[in-house]
């Protein structure tokens, strides 16, 4: 395989196969406004631009921070900067914070169009994003990581794109926050559970490392089986429109399957990819069927 140069370098640094978590709670977020009429589209681009510019920042900033602790070194998965050479430590840094700069640009002109509180729910966003991996006791090297990305990629990124819209937060945007963050954490799950022999030779104590092989793989179809059993509970209580998440299904099974069989390495990457996929065309299907469930 030929290593990316110059703006494909960086692309590939950015995890592009992530930021479907970036972009379904904002999709589902504005969905639930949207099904109580109060969607205003503009905020929900704000509300993405920020999503992305977080992802993004996080992306680079876990690359910097391993990078530099050595977790990279001889990992199976996508390139990264820092671990492979390519890019110098204090150039990905300086991308990581661009990045984590801009979504705080952008979630201010929020903040200031919604309200001010919102302000701190940023800030505490953005320095969970650089201790993930990052400073001298970083809570991803500690079990936390998925419980990050299922408050702040979950309940955090949904709520607030539909508080942002409606002034309030309804049901609807409850339990679809519920279901992206678990599809989200998933995406970790997966992740973690491919790296588990890496990460227990340089002392990342991911909850993959802690749980073990067997329970990891339990926890990553739990997960999946949660989000997809919500759809069921939206169709039955808030409108048939909602089964239009199971869109995602497809992708969902192969991954699940794969993780079932015991798949390790490489075929967990193709994981990755599916999961990432499920939460975007689940994230697609939902929006949609909460739009279309409003005006009937």
């Amino acid at each position: 395989m030929t290593t990316p140069t110059g703006l494909r370098l960086w692309i590939e640094g950015a995890r592009p196969r992530t930021l479907p978590a970036a972009i379904a709670p904002v999709a589902v977020g504005t969905g639930a406004a949207a099904f109580d009429d109060g969607a205003v589209w503009w905020k929900a681009l704000l509300a993405l631009a920020v999503s992305l510019c977080l992802q993004i920042g996080v992306n680079y900033a876990n690359d910097y921070s391993d990078g530099i602790k050595g977790t990279d070194e001889n990992r199976v998965g996508p390139l990264r900067l820092v671990g492979s050479g390519l890019v110098a430590p204090a150039a990905v840094r300086a991308a990581a914070v661009a990045f984590l700069g801009l979504g705080a640009v952008f979630g201010l002109v929020l903040a200031a169009t919604s309200s001010w509180w919102l302000v701190l729910v940023g800030a505490v966003a953005i320095l969970a994003a650089w201790g993930y991996t990052g400073g001298s006791r970083p809570y991803g090297y500690r079990a936390l990581g998925e419980l990050s990305v299922f408050v702040f990629f979950g309940l955090v990124a949904v709520l607030g794109t539909t508080f942002v819209q409606l002034g309030t937060i309804n049901g609807v945007s409850v339990a679809g926050a519920v279901g992206v963050g678990s599809l989200a954490c998933a995406i970790l799950v997966a992740n973690n559970l491919r790296d588990i022999p890496t990460d227990s030779r340089t002392g990342k104590r991911t909850l993959a490392v802690v749980l073990g092989e067997p329970a990891t793989r339990r926890l990553y179809v739990t997960l999946m089986v949660v989000a997809f059993v919500l759809v069921v509970a939206w169709t039955v209580t808030q409108t048939i429109w909602a089964m239009a998440a199971l869109v995602g299904l497809p992708p969902a099974l192969r991954a699940t399957a794969i993780v079932r069989a015991g798949g390790t390495g490489r075929d967990l990457i193709a994981v990755l990819r599916d999961t990432g996929v499920a939460e975007l065309l689940y994230a697609i299907g939902l929006t949609a069927g909460l739009v279309i469930g409003s005006r009937w």
